[in-house]
């Protein structure tokens, strides 16, 4: 069968009620469906940049990829944080092409030593005092919207950004029906306790799918579901607004093998206890929340075809100080991560498939994720 006569087989047949389609395997190699996604969805809506611990000072810095653009985010003398384009006013040189490290005062361009405030407004640059028609402040750096939240700092590239309530926080709410069913989780106050960053072969769209449905977490999470013995079923957590799954009657702790977890967070509601809850915030945060830590991953598209994945796991200040061994705990999401990543990378390398070219199906248990899809779509415009 020629790929052609294949496509005929396919075209317009309607699909039973229990299945939804997905997008079509373009969606997740095409790269100019990937480059209207980071124009369209990362450099215009919020995404989490940064750990606000790690740029604990003034000059302390972090250098982050946001869709297209590389963001400098810095402490201020001020005390606040600061963000701007990563790019010279006068010739358009990289400024900054450490990850992150420390200024005294400025940021000086190497290449004609125009140096930046760390506000980022235009301090001086060589022969300035004999341009007098120079407007410094027209000259400094681009500036980039902010918002601390959940001790992250976020981002957002808009000219005009959209709420950061109705949006970031509403999926919040939407997930956990309160926009205070966070609070108790004190994820501002928590440290990191460990991060693992990981390299992953696939689209961003493959890993948020994965992490909202668990139709596949009775077959590849095994440490998972005896955890959590609902998910063995195959009905994730953010299928039902508000509901958290809840340990199995032997688990004692959210660890790889059950045993009793770290101290508590004391914020918690007593119907929070003993249970996971799992939130998608659109377009690159997941965050995992059980009683005695927070798990937070941030996204970071590279391409069509590969994300940056870092994960952290923040805990009680005290747990952390105490040098209490955390690997246990640790160790169980990150095997679910191995896991999910794995199978995402599976996916990837048929995308570009013939037999993927219309794309799949959705079972009744990952149907919202056909939200998903209708999220993205109504952002890059592009028909399937």
């Amino acid at each position: 069968m020629t790929t052609s006569e294949l496509s005929a087989d396919t075209a317009g047949q309607e699909l039973p009620a229990s299945l939804r389609e997905t997008l079509p395997g373009r969606w997740y190699t095409d790269p100019a469906v990937f480059a209207a996604e980071q124009a369209l969805i990362f450099e215009a809506g919020w995404v989490a940049a940064v750990l606000a611990a790690d740029v604990p000072r003034p000059g302390d810095f972090e250098t982050v990829e946001v869709g297209r653009e590389s963001v400098i985010v810095a402490r201020g003398r001020d005390g606040g944080v600061h963000a701007y384009l990563n790019v010279c006013r006068h010739r358009g040189a990289r400024l900054c092409t450490q990850e992150k490290g420390s200024v005294r005062r400025s940021f000086q361009c190497p290449y004609h030593a125009w140096t930046y405030g760390l506000d980022g407004s235009l301090v001086t640059a060589p022969n300035i005092a004999g341009m007098p028609d120079v407007d410094r402040t027209a000259f400094g750096l681009h500036r980039v919207a902010v918002h601390e939240w959940l001790g992250y700092v976020w981002l957002c590239l808009a000219d005009s950004p959209p709420s950061f309530e109705d949006t970031v926080v509403a999926d919040v709410t939407a997930r956990l029906g309160s926009p205070d069913a966070i609070v108790g989780y004190q994820v501002a106050d928590l440290r990191l306790g460990r991060r693992i960053t990981y390299d992953v072969a696939a689209n961003w769209k493959q890993i948020v799918e994965n992490f909202m449905e668990c139709y596949h977490c009775g077959t590849i999470h095994p440490e998972l579901t005896e955890v959590l013995p609902e998910f063995a079923d195959g009905l994730a957590a953010q299928y039902f607004v508000g509901h958290g799954a809840e340990f199995g009657a032997e688990v004692d702790g959210f660890t790889v093998d059950g045993s009793a977890g770290l101290e508590r967070l004391p914020g918690i509601a007593p119907e929070q206890d003993r249970r996971y809850y799992a939130i998608t915030v659109r377009p690159q945060v997941f965050i995992n929340l059980v009683p005695d830590h927070v798990v937070f991953h941030r996204m970071f598209p590279v391409s069509a075809e590969r994300t940056i994945v870092r994960c952290d796991w923040l805990y009680l200040p005290e747990v952390v100080d105490s040098g209490a061994d955390l690997d246990r705990s640790v160790e169980l999401f990150h095997r679910v991560n191995q896991q999910d990543f794995d199978a995402c990378e599976r996916c990837q390398i048929s995308m570009d498939s013939r037999s993927y070219a219309r794309g799949g199906v959705l079972v009744p248990s990952e149907h919202h994720i056909g939200e998903f899809h209708d999220w993205v779509r109504e952002r890059v415009g592009f028909e399937n």
